[in-house]
């Protein structure tokens, strides 16, 4: 068995769908269910035996210890995070909470769990920890690509929280031995993707006539990763990764803002036009840009591809095809997930 953390939400949620889909190792899956946080995300394994589902708090250590005892599980993936950076601006708090207490709340039990185990089952033991690769900070038009050796240079309460939290893995393999993997990834897309991020919110938005907006000029770059290839490098990484070890991922797709948003435009013209006969793209407006706002991240992962033989599958226009008709053929979770908390979200967060 393996235990996830945030298997509730984006990324965590297409990660268990993707290993469960592929074998039969049983998951435990620990979500705390805040607002990105979606059970509907896991629909589909409901009644699977493979699959014990939690509701808790990474930082509830006795909640995690017990689960620990409990389950035994001979790795742990951690997706739990407060990840949006427009919250993190408004409410940099949650961020602190989750993603350094909670991390370390997380870790020490972890540890006390690792350092009791029999000797076979800790040497094989795994902690893989994904982040970002905002905590690198923003890079220069002509600069090249982060790599695993880059600084750390967080401009954001959110992508501080992660560089925190990298910190603190980072440091309790080398303090105290535990066998940790770290991920950094880029800005990932797919299906189950909470609309308040670019993508969905364009496409949602596009559906229902609503403005697209845009920040600043729109040209802030972007390297876009297709959730389901960031899934199978983590599987990859937890494979075969070396101990104590930094693996970026990334898509290999620069890309600004605007583009993003004008592709998204033109694959909605195709297969879902409007009415009127007007293309999408009309709707983009521009709004004032957020504080701080990075304005290019590129991920060079050719550690990844040299040590570890991986690639990712889509490239973008497969990737966001696939994105796009995701959308169009699930309504009903579009709808399920637009509470009221959620319009109010947006509402403020676009004024």
């Amino acid at each position: 068995m393996i235990l996830v953390t945030g298997g509730a939400g984006f990324i965590g949620a297409n990660f268990v769908l993707d290993w469960l889909g592929g074998c039969d190792e049983p998951v435990l899956n620990l979500d705390k269910l805040t607002y990105a946080g979606n059970l509907h995300n896991l629909a589909s394994l409901e009644g699977d035996a493979r699959h014990v589902f939690v509701q808790g708090d990474i930082g509830d250590r006795a909640l995690v210890e017990s689960l620990l005892a409990r389950h035994q599980p001979r790795a742990i993936v951690n997706f739990a995070a407060e990840s949006h950076v427009d919250r993190s601006i408004h409410g940099p708090e949650d961020f602190i909470q989750t993603n350094v207490l909670g991390s370390f709340r997380l870790l020490e039990a972890v540890r006390h769990y690792w350092k009791a185990l029999p000797a076979t089952e800790k040497e094989a033991f795994r902690f893989l920890h994904v982040s970002t690769d905002e905590v690198y900070g923003s890079l220069a038009p002509s600069a090249p690509a982060f790599t695993e050796e880059h600084n750390y240079e967080p401009n954001s309460p959110y992508s501080a929280s992660k560089a925190a939290s990298d910190h603190l893995v980072r440091a309790w393999h080398h303090t105290y031995g535990l066998p940790v993997l770290t991920t950094n990834c880029s800005n990932n897309y797919g299906p189950l993707h909470f609309p308040e991020k670019l993508i969905p919110l364009m496409i949602v938005n596009a559906l229902a006539g609503k403005n697209l907006p845009v920040y600043g000029d729109g040209m802030q770059v972007r390297d876009w990763l297709y959730v389901r290839d960031h899934c199978s490098a983590i599987r990859r990484v937890l494979e075969a990764g070396k101990v104590g070890e930094t693996y970026n991922v990334g898509g290999w797709n620069e890309k600004p803002n605007i583009e993003i948003v004008k592709t998204v435009c033109a694959l909605l013209d195709e297969l879902r036009p409007r009415a009127d006969g007007e293309s999408y793209a009309s709707q983009i407006s521009y709004v004032t840009d957020r504080p701080g706002h990075d304005r290019r991240y590129a991920i060079d992962a050719r550690k990844l591809e040299r040590e570890l033989a991986w690639k990712p599958a889509e490239t973008f226009d497969t990737g966001i095809r696939k994105t796009v008709e995701w959308y169009l053929a699930n309504p009903d979770w579009v709808a399920q997930v637009q509470s009221g908390a959620y319009r109010e979200w947006v509402a403020k967060q676009y004024a």
